[in-house]
């Protein structure tokens, strides 16, 4: 297990780093070292709980050698659209269904697909209070020129990262050295032992997927995040849970964002 002791400064002269060495060996005994680690698929602009989670982790491990799935949320997610949920999807260029999401690249037209994307994003929120903030950085995330889909998406997460004030690193999976023919618990119990994690959150979603006492007898503890009830006024509409993290942003102010980003209950 690794141990880690909190240092206020760094030394550059050598005599003053010998006492602080030898102050800390006599007053200070090492302390275990909270590892926490989440993994998850790259996704198009998340609901909140996505963030929540990178929030609460130390790193932030993102699948990119996993294979796609049309059904999940990797390229497609839901918006706000006259008082009624609407997806919000990027196309892809036809491919074998078995490519790794790494291996997925935009549609040909993606062009003029971005184009259908920002106008309908921005007469769906013109009128949204934080529409004028957040808007501009929306269009710098949808005008990334790398049209590699995971390259894409994990720009998208870092921009979105930096206007939430998150820190948290994001580390891309397939730099980590584990066997990657590994699957489902196998591979995460290898992708956090790699990482000398000593907890792994999950979604409360993934409740099933995952065995504690299998965690516990390789050294791990396993948590589960799930988020609280976060209702804010959507216009004058009946509130729609589980949107994309987009309207969250345009009908919430930053502290608010912050505060909302804490709202979630540890299992």
């Amino acid at each position: 297990m690794p141990y880690c002791i909190k240092q206020t400064a760094i030394f550059t002269n050598r005599k003053a780093y010998s006492l602080i060495e030898k102050a800390k060996n006599r007053f200070y005994s090492p302390l275990p070292c909270i590892m926490k680690v989440a993994i998850m698929q790259p996704y198009l602009f998340p609901y909140i709980g996505y963030f929540q989670l990178i929030q609460a982790v130390d790193e932030f491990i993102i699948y990119d050698n996993i294979q796609y799935s049309k059904k999940g949320w990797v390229n497609r997610n839901r918006i706000l659209v006259n008082g009624k949920d609407a997806y919000l999807t990027l196309s892809l260029k036809k491919d074998s269904d078995y490519l790794n999401i790494k291996d997925r690249v935009l549609a040909d037209n993606w062009n003029l697909e971005r184009k259908k994307i920002v106008n309908g994003i921005r007469a769906a929120y013109s009128k949204a209070p934080c529409f004028p903030k957040v808007f501009p950085l929306l269009e710098e995330i949808l005008n990334h020129q790398n049209q590699n889909l995971f390259e894409f998406i994990l720009n998208s997460i870092k921009q979105i990262n930096q206007y939430l004030e998150i820190a948290t690193p994001l580390i891309i999976s397939s730099s980590i050295q584990i066997n990657h023919d590994l699957k489902s618990q196998n591979k995460v119990l290898a992708l956090c032992k790699a990482r000398h994690a000593t907890t792994y959150i999950n979604p409360i979603g993934g409740i099933d997927l995952y065995d504690k006492d299998v965690f516990n007898s390789e050294g791990l503890q396993l948590q589960f995040l799930k988020a609280d009830n976060i209702i804010y006024p959507q216009f004058q509409n009946d509130f729609i849970p589980f949107l994309s993290i987009i309207d969250v942003m345009m009908f919430n102010t930053r502290d608010e964002l912050l505060k909302a980003l804490t709202s979630f209950t540890l299992n």
